[in-house]
């Protein structure tokens, strides 16, 4: 995993000192940051961006972002942008084969029409929520993908730190 510009893109990057700057308080466990991320695959397509939406508002640490991103955005200041690239499996979750599963056609709501790329969400019997991706499809069945849909895949995630609040590190 390293920190990047992706071609052709200037570099708008990064606060590296430790403490307080002239622009606010730098991006550290147990702050409140508002922030916009994009994940973009190899081939340029976008699979999630939150810059023409409500940005992500967190607590570092509080389970939102995965640790392993956080990680990569440590010490960044407000107005920042940085790029990094890095494998899917290194920051949100391990792909496993095991992970995939064929499924009777019986288990999908009538109304939907499983085709190869379409992402569904399941209710688990614990009841929670999970999605997967559809591979393959038969007559009577359905192989469905239930990994992290960025695992396995080379990922260029831009990430535009727009404030951070909260307590002094340690304190």
């Amino acid at each position: 995993m390293s920190h990047a510009d992706p071609p052709e893109t200037p570099s708008v990057n990064m606060a590296a000192n430790e403490t307080e700057t002239e622009t606010g308080a730098l991006l550290a466990p147990g702050r409140a940051v508002e922030l916009h991320l994009e994940v973009r695959f190899q081939d340029g397509f976008v699979a999630l961006s939150t810059f023409d939406a409500e940005p992500i508002a967190c607590t570092i640490g509080d389970g939102t972002l995965t640790p392993e991103l956080e990680s990569t955005l440590l010490g960044l200041a407000p107005g920042s942008e940085t790029y990094v690239v890095a494998h899917g499996s290194e920051l949100f979750s391990p792909y496993d084969e095991a992970s995939i599963h064929w499924m009777e056609r019986s288990n999908f709501p009538p109304d939907i029409e499983p085709i190869p790329g379409l992402v569904v969400a399941f209710e688990t019997p614990g009841g929670h929520e999970t999605s997967g991706v559809v591979l393959k499809i038969e007559a009577d069945r359905v192989q469905v993908d239930f990994n992290h849909p960025f695992a396995g895949r080379s990922l260029t995630i831009r990430v535009r730190v727009l404030s951070v609040a909260g307590p002094e590190p340690g304190a």
